[in-house]
Order: structure tokens, then sequence, then C-alpha cells
């Protein structure tokens, strides 16, 4: 998640109102701004802002209806709370209907309006998160975090993101654990028409198989209306899916059957099935997985996707070394080899885990990669290595790692990046273009 501070406008013309809940909102843990008019409010709520709006709607000038269809205009994503005496009900009820996330009469809970702003302050860095994933992966040259990498598999998966996001219907996600499939599933939410609606998940395996049918449909004796119907517009990721019940799934069929697609939450079922002795369409009953699974999407190991290894590994690192404030380690050739060679059982969180030790390690100066790597049990178990791969293709990966981390390091200086690596510009510039690599990318 992002952690960019969200913040809460609050608009009122009494200053006195405006104060106190300032006040109130700022105890609470919440950094807020106040406007004294809706006009003034919107000279500073552009598209995108950081934020959720807490506004009264009896205001003069203009008042806090008109002011919410502006917002609405400007960034539909915007959470915002209505502020309404006792007589104005039915006008806060259809302020909803405008886009208002939620409403409050006077005199108002505090305790309620925190609970209200907590969970547009949630909601809106999902939204904005949700933008920030939508626009990496439309742009093929900045891939988001962990799906990025070049090889066939990844930038096929990024297409298909891009294009099943479009659609309503299930998708269905199979990979091995760590693979990044929950995040495949965020990105498809996120690059749809449904990125501003709620998105929940419903882990199918921690829930007990008796429970697993009220927790989705509801339960009428304890008037819960369950997640299909909170995420109604949204998405529901269903995690585990293999693990619904009987019972869950006969409902589920019935559920996909009645449903509009239109107002229905989309289904994206997740898969973590290790055991192909029983594929997941043994485990379900044979309606559901051909319903669950109208689009598919199959997660490659990270051990199948070449010289993306070394790429996300420098990735991570850089990450790690601008947490802990320090310098990131340069990769030996045999390191470089290790990290390929390895089988990655846990795949990126396996990797991420790996990098963060890495930069830690390189920090206390101790130690070596391939030392750690070596004493990880899982990365290079003898059993579960992998067949070799030409020495041309470890020659490139480690080159063009090399050739990264160089103008990473001296932020594009081609001079200093030749001096160093002792090649004329020529052939710099010819395994720069042969690697993707752009100057400019390391350029400030």
């Amino acid at each position: 998640m992002s952690k960019q501070v969200i913040k809460v406008a609050i608009v009122d013309d009494e200053a006195d109102m405006r104060q106190s809940i300032s006040q109130w909102l700022s105890l609470s843990g919440f950094e807020t701004e106040t406007f004294p008019s809706a006009v003034d409010a919107l000279a500073v709520l552009r598209n995108g802002w950081p934020g959720v709006v807490v506004s009264d709607i009896k205001m003069p000038g203009m008042d806090g209806m008109t002011f919410l269809k502006r917002l609405m205009h400007v960034d539909s994503g915007l959470p915002v709370i209505m502020i309404t005496g006792h007589g104005d009900v039915p006008m806060a009820v259809e302020a909803m209907r405008i886009g208002a996330m939620d409403f409050m009469e006077k005199p108002f809970d505090p305790e309620r309006l925190t609970e209200l702003v907590r969970k547009g302050v949630e909601a809106r860095r999902a939204n904005l998160d949700n933008r920030a994933l939508r626009e990496e992966l439309s742009d093929g040259s900045a891939p988001v975090g962990q799906l990025a990498g070049n090889c066939a598999e990844m930038v096929q998966l990024r297409e298909d993101i891009l294009d099943f996001g479009q659609s309503p219907l299930p998708v269905l996600i199979e990979g091995e654990t760590g693979t990044g499939k929950t995040l495949v599933a965020r990105a498809l939410h996120a690059v749809g028409p449904r990125a501003a609606k709620p998105l929940q998940r419903f882990f199918c395996a921690s829930i007990s198989p008796a429970q697993q049918a009220a927790a989705l449909f509801g339960d009428e004796a304890a008037a819960a209306p369950g997640l299909l119907a909170e995420t109604r517009g949204g998405t529901l990721i269903l995690e585990d899916v293999e693990a619904l019940d009987a019972d869950a799934q006969v409902r589920l069929v019935s559920w996909l059957d009645a449903e509009d697609e239109a107002t229905a939450p989309r289904i994206i079922a997740i898969s973590n099935l290790q055991d192909m002795s029983e594929p997941l369409d043994a485990r379900l009953r044979p309606d559901l997985f051909h319903r669950l699974s109208c689009h598919r999407l199959g997660l490659p190991p990270l051990r199948a996707r070449g010289d993306d290894i070394l790429t996300l590994f420098n990735m991570m690192m850089r990450r790690a070394a601008e947490e802990y404030g320090c310098d990131v380690p340069d990769l030996s050739a045999q390191d470089a080899a290790q990290l390929m060679q390895a089988p990655w059982p846990g795949n990126l969180r396996q990797l991420s885990n790996m990098a963060d030790r890495a930069v830690l390690q390189a920090r206390r100066e101790k130690g070596t990669l391939t030392s750690l790597l070596m004493a990880d049990n899982e990365a290079l178990t003898p059993a579960m290595t992998q067949e070799g791969k030409p020495l041309k293709e470890y020659v490139e990966s480690f080159e063009k790692m090399l050739i990264d981390n160089t103008m990473r390091r001296h932020r594009g200086s081609v001079s200093k990046v030749m001096e160093e690596l002792c090649v004329p510009r020529r052939t710099l510039n010819e395994k720069m273009q042969k690697y993707g690599l752009a100057r400019s990318d390391y350029i400030g």
C-alpha cells in the first residue's frame, strides 16, 4: 500500500464547527485542512488530491449539494462525508445517490465521525494505489513492482490484465505460492471500470465450512448482509477458492446465475493448489469451475523467468536500501549466477526476503550474497536445483545487470560508466540498446 499521507478537508462556513471537527480529528491522528466555503475548497481539491472531504450541506453561496456534484465531476473517487441538519436527511440520501460516501446528522457522535473518516482514508488510499497501478500497467516501459519483467510470460500477463480488467466476468488466477496472484487480482480491479468501487478479499481457507455461506451471502438471523452484498458494484477476491465447502459452492453457482453482471461484484478466484494430483477442476463443482474460469490467468514461477530474476532482485535491493538508508550492494558474477540457478520455491516473496537480507548484511560489511544463498536451505537444496542454462544467457544477464547498476550509481553519466567499465561509447550504446536500457531513466 501507498505510504502517502491522506488528509481530511473540512468545509463549513461556521468557524466554530470547522475548528471543533479539526481538533477532534487531529486528536484522532488525522491531518486536517479547513475551508470556510466550497469555492475555497475547490481551488485546492483537484483530481487525485490525497484526502477525504467532510462538508456541511447548508452553506451560503455554493451549497453542499452543488459542491458535491462539482467534486464528483473533478474526481469521482474522492470520499465525501456530508453533515446535515435533522430535517435534511432526504437531501443527504440524495447526496449519497450522487456519490457521497456517507452522511451524519447534527448533532453527531464524534466517534462515528472518526469511524467514517477512517473508512474514507482507507478507501482513498486504495483508490490512489489502484490509479498508480493502472498507470504503471498501461506504461509497458515502467511496469509495476513485482509485475515487472521482460520475459514473454510477464509481457503477456500485463497485456491480459489490461484486457480482462475491462470485463465483468469472473477470472481464475493460478500459480505457485508467492508468484503475485493477489497483486494481479488487485491490478485487474484497478485497471477496470470498477476501480473506484469496493475491493474486498475473502479468505476461504480461514473460515470454517459451516460459516462460509453466511459470511458470503449474509445471515438473516443476525441481519448481516454478507460480503457479496457489501461489495456490490465492486470486486470480491476469493483467496484459496479450492477451500470452499459444498454448500457455499452450490449457493455461489445459484448466485452467479441470478445476479446482474452490471451491479453484482465481480468475482476473482485465486487458487493456491500445489498438489496437481487433485487439480482445481476436481476440487470444485464442474458448473462452478466453468463459471469462475471465464477468464484464466496462470502466473509463471520465478525460476522460469530468466534474467527477470536479476531485474527484480536489483529493484528489491534498491527499495530496501532506500528504506534502511544505505547503499545498494554490488553483485558479483558468482552472485548473479547463484540467483539465476536457485529454484526459488517461495518465488517473489522469497526473493524479496533475500534482497532485504542482502542489503542489511552489506550494511554490516559481513558475508556475501553467495553465502546467504548457500545458507538458505530452501534456495539451494541440491535436489531441487533446476537444469543449467546456456553460458551465453548467464553472461548477458550479468552484463545487463552490471550496466544497469553502474548507470544508476553514476546517475546516467555515460563518461563515468565508460571509465568504470572500460568500454568505448559505441560499445556501451550498443549494449544499452540491446538490453533496453535508456540513459534518461537514470538522470535525476
